[in-house]
């Protein structure tokens, strides 16, 4: 054994034991006491939309449906995102442009209000409590709304899509459009 290396130091350390005595005892198998510089460490915000909260990992499901209560487009984002960021996700112009926009008071906004009555749409999105201006909401027309929380509950039948099963956004998301695909089938069958 060369002189200048300890008894049961690393293999390719030369150091002698003395020089070593301040250091930690690294009881790894590796030469080096750090993590691998290889391999995919996560960085900056999740790509995978689960939010974080007290209850765990939420994830929103922003959809917009119909007069008949059938999806015409699905979107998720993180749970602890506002609605207003699901808004573009679900307001695509390639749809049919529908006369009045019912949504709850999450979509309050004037860029999303603006968008609506750019469309050539009523919106019916009751107010915050804290704005001084108020916009009237027509009360009969606001209680459509319950056909979109009927939709909700039909979609959410589906044990995997209530309790979100799926690791990946995609494949999450691709489940809420099957189920979606599922809802439509059962109204074009009757």
């Amino acid at each position: 054994m060369d002189d200048r290396r300890a008894a049961g130091g690393h293999p390719g350390c030369l150091e002698p034991r003395e020089a070593r005595a301040g250091q930690a005892a690294d009881g790894r198998q590796h030469r080096d006491p750090r993590s691998s510089s290889c391999g995919g460490r996560k960085r900056g915000t999740p790509k995978e939309a689960p939010g974080r909260s007290r209850g765990g990992f939420p994830t929103r499901i922003h959809l917009r449906v119909n007069g008949a209560g059938l999806p015409m487009r699905t979107g998720i984002t993180p749970g602890q995102d506002s609605d207003y960021t699901g808004y573009d996700l679900v307001m695509a112009d390639n749809l049919p442009q529908s006369a009045v926009l019912v949504a709850d008071g999450g979509y309050d906004s004037d860029k999303i209000r603006e968008d609506i009555e750019s469309r050539n749409a009523l919106p019916m999105i009751p107010m915050r409590k804290n704005l001084k201006v108020r916009k009237a909401v027509d009360m009969t027309i606001y209680t459509l709304r319950n056909v979109v929380e009927r939709c909700f509950n039909k979609l959410k039948n589906s044990r995997r899509l209530a309790t979100r099963y799926d690791k990946t956004a995609d494949s999450f998301l691709g489940f809420i459009d099957i189920a979606c695909i599922r809802l439509w089938l059962r109204h074009l069958a009757t």
